[in-house]
């Protein structure tokens, strides 16, 4: 699933309180209620239990007091999906975060039924939620009806505790009225029973009466004390109550935000079912196909393999061989050393016995003695003589042996080269092998249709801050990244990049147009192909593109490109083929073309009605494109295209801002027409070359434009805009009847056929290390990625028979 975070829902807040809805709208009343404990507001687990069938748990808690009343029959929710699944707030931020893994990723169907599954667990989730929802719908609605009741009864409680207070009130002002009466009828009583002596049952009588007053005094001010305390109770109530509906209010809110979100990431996931249905039968005839070039590699590996193992296998043997001999070979050597040294030994005892001999001979001694010792001394010289001649046979066997060993020696030496070489050429082919599979698999990159797109990061400048590529700019090193991944460092946050290359800063021209030499090559086999760098100002386009004026090995991309195409038509001579090319050069400045090789440059820096050439845009029904009265030049040799693009390149428009000191102002478009014809098949081929250098993007405020420099500005962001809502329309187009603005700008009608047509399309985006420029960069790569991601059609070869047209039309 590609990328990224942009089709992840919202997580939900986990500020929602695990709660039991109550079926029964009971009536609240001031006795009924009562507060058990107080729980914390925001508990972190929702879950659904079941009861009997599948029944939800109810709102048990909100805001920190429990629910009021008990529920005598529970909400059923017996057809529900997901009444018997619990989801807590890591289950669900465990779903929402989850990424696709896959064994293959050519294998459509698993990762449709592994979506399958995942939309289905969404499904339980959302339906989970929407029941959730009702049961705070319903409570919210119960204690909506409960607050209302506990107003009334709080309203009615008061009217009749003012009315009742009003009563104790005249009641304690007849008693304190007759209690005064009382007092000074008991003093006059007292008086004038000290004076005359009343009798004592009237004191008596006086006394009751005042033991009565006390007691009824005593009575009222407790009545009004619990009157207080219940108005005190109720007002409490009525204040928790009002707590408790807010914080429903603002979770039902939350719930209603949280389940359209959802609502809507259902959607887009059904969407991508149903282009991930369509794209499995495109996948089935590319892994047909796949899996057939992938059986015979392997069967040619598997036979390289075969035969290396049994090639070591000989070197071994041969080298064991080899070491037996060598030994062999140094005891014999030492065998005949030892017989030489004997040899030479009886040598030296036979001269001296010679010159005894001699000596005995002259000295005539005649003694028996002296001839019985004469007699040993010739029997031992005779046996000497023997062994002499015993150890010149055996060294001359050993030379013969050895002479053999060497022979030998020699054969296997020679089988070990031969072994050698066979290895060697084992290990090319299989180099060439992996070559091979680089270009088939670079070949299925291009049959998906989709726009190629190249990244490179230019190294750093001498003004520029050192050190800051390093900090920003990071390139991942697994084995699926490697040379495909990009990550930039943004106010903390890294942001990941996939594109089908990346070159680093130390990378050569050489090194770059190695990587597009074969889609080049494609143009001379008949198919249409554009390359073009995006990119903001002083990124390095125009480098990558031309070069480095005066530096061979600096040399740009539309140099090698044309020399390559060069080359390879007179390497095509020997098979009958021979080719035709017309080469013509635009730019687009402030939304007005100009034709760079006209011959009167003054005339082409005018306006078009001015210089009476209309420059108009023209796509014929074949999906050629031509610009009326642009000049087209034959072209023989790499010298003319060489001094053709010189030419240009002086009547380009450049100038001077902040950020650049060569800033391009214009969009530079080269096309290469190529007419090819086979005498001997009477094939005929047509194919284009177009390789663009867009202008780069900039903000008013870094490269402090004024004046022309602003028009030009704001002609070049307002094409690039509009290039960006092709982009757009494309990676959204669903329908062929679907409308892309192709006609907004000049720049992205010209490059119509290119982005919607069947041409072979190659983006380079250009990026600056400087940390100024970081965001800038950041917005060029995510531009990248949508053109990456979209889809133009098949390329397609154009081929005919020869006809009596012998040239390429304009178009």
């Amino acid at each position: 699933m590609a990328s990224n975070n942009q089709n992840k829902p919202p997580v939900l807040s986990n500020n929602i309180t695990k709660a039991s809805p109550s079926s029964n709208k009971k009536k609240l009343g001031v006795d009924e209620v009562t507060c058990d404990k107080e729980q914390k507001f925001g508990a972190e687990k929702m879950v659904g239990t079941a009861n009997n069938a599948r029944i939800r748990q109810a709102f048990s808690v909100v805001n920190g007091i429990q629910d009021l009343g008990l529920s005598s029959n529970p909400a059923s929710n017996a057809g529900s999906e997901c009444g018997t699944i619990e989801f807590t707030r890591e289950d669900v931020e465990a779903l929402l975060s989850e990424k696709m893994r896959y064994k293959n990723k050519f294998n459509y169907k698993e990762r449709c039924e592994n979506m399958m599954d995942y939309i289905k667990r969404l499904r339980l989730c959302i339906k989970w939620f929407q029941e959730l929802e009702g049961d705070y719908a319903f409570e919210h609605e119960r204690l909506r009806n409960a607050l209302e009741l506990s107003e009334q009864k709080c309203a009615e409680m008061e009217l009749a505790l003012r009315n009742k207070e009003e009563e104790l009130n005249l009641i304690i002002v007849e008693l304190r009225k007759s209690f005064a009466s009382l007092q000074e009828k008991l003093a006059k009583e007292e008086s004038d029973k000290l004076v005359r002596g009343l009798d004592s049952e009237f004191n008596v009588a006086a006394l009751d009466s005042l033991a009565r007053e006390k007691e009824t005094r005593l009575n009222m001010e407790r009545s009004h004390a619990s009157l207080s305390e219940d108005l005190g109770k109720a007002q409490e109530e009525l204040q928790s109550a009002n707590q408790r509906i807010a914080s429903i209010n603002d979770m039902y809110k939350l719930l209603q935000e949280y389940n359209s979100s959802l609502q809507h990431y259902n959607t887009k996931l059904q969407k991508d079912i149903d282009a991930a249905h369509e794209s499995i039968k495109r996948g089935e005839k590319e892994k047909s196909a796949i899996v057939e070039n992938l059986s015979t590699l392997r069967g040619q590996y598997k036979s390289l393999q075969e035969q290396l193992s049994t090639y070591k296998a000989s070197q071994d043997e041969a080298m064991r061989q080899k070491d037996a001999l060598v030994h062999e070979v140094a005891s014999m050597r030492v065998e005949l050393q030892q017989v030489r040294d004997d040899r030479d030994h009886q040598l030296s005892q036979v001269q001296a016995l010679t010159a005894e001999v001699i000596k005995h001979k002259e000295l005539a001694v005649s003694s028996e003695d002296l001839e019985a010792r004469c007699a040993s001394q010739s029997n031992q010289i005779r046996s000497l003589s023997d062994q002499l001649a015993a150890a010149e046979e055996k060294l001359e066997v050993s030379d013969l042996s050895a002479l053999e060993t060497k022979t030998e020696f020699e054969g296997q030496k020679k089988l070990i080269n031969e072994l050698r070489n066979h290895l060697e050429d084992a290990e090319y082919k299989l180099i060439e092998g992996e070559k091979l599979r680089k270009r088939l698999h670079n070949t299925i990159l291009e049959l998906k249709g989709n726009i190629r797109v190249f990244c490179r990061v230019r190294p750093l400048l001498p003004d520029d801050s050192s050190g800051s590529e390093g900090k920003l700019i990071s390139y991942p090193t697994t084995t699926e990244a490697l040379g495909r991944g990009i990550d930039i460092m943004q106010n903390g946050q890294k942001h990941s990049f996939s594109f089908d290359r990346v070159f680093m800063p130390d990378e050569s021209q050489e090194d770059v147009f190695v990587e597009i030499s074969q889609l080049v090559q494609s143009a001379l086999d008949g198919y249409k192909v554009c390359i073009f760098a995006y990119g903001q100002t002083g990124s390095g386009k125009t480098y990558t593109m031309m070069g480095k004026p005066g530096h061979p090995d600096l040399k740009g991309l539309i140099p090698r490109s044309l020399e390559q195409i060069f080359q390879t038509r007179q390497s095509l001579l020997s098979q009958g083929w021979k080719y035709e090319m017309q080469v013509s050069m635009l730019e687009i400045y402030n939304e007005t073309i100009r034709d760079l090789l006209s011959t009167n440059r003054d005339a082409s820096r005018l306006e078009n009605a001015c210089n009476g050439k209309q420059y108009a845009i023209k796509h014929d029904a074949s999906g050629n494109t031509h610009v009326t009265d642009l000049t087209v030049v034959d072209v023989c040799s790499t010298k003319e295209v060489s001094y053709l693009l010189d030419r240009a390149a002086h009547s380009r428009s450049v100038g001077k801002t902040q950020m650049n000191e060569q800033s391009s102002r214009s969009h530079f478009v080269f096309t290469l027409r190529i007419s090819g014809l086979n005498e001997s098949t009477e094939q005929q081929v047509q194919g284009i070359l177009n390789l663009i250098d867009l202008a780069g993007s900039e903000r008013l405020s870094k490269s402090g434009s004024t004046g022309d420099r602003l028009k030009e500005t704001q002609a070049i962001n307002k094409s690039l805009s509009s290039l960006s809502d092709v982009i757009f329309a494309l990676a959204k187009k669903e329908k062929k009847e679907d409308h892309v603005p192709f006609r907004n700008s000049k720049l992205t009608y010209l490059l119509q056929p290119c982005l919607g047509g069947d041409s072979k399309t190659l983006m380079f985006v250009n990026i600056s290390p400087e940390a100024s420029s970081v965001g800038e960069s950041l917005c060029s790569l995510r531009f990248a990625a949508r053109v990456n991601a979209c889809e133009i059609g098949t390329p397609r070869r154009q081929t005919s028979m020869r006809s009596s047209e012998s040239r390429l039309s304009l178009g």
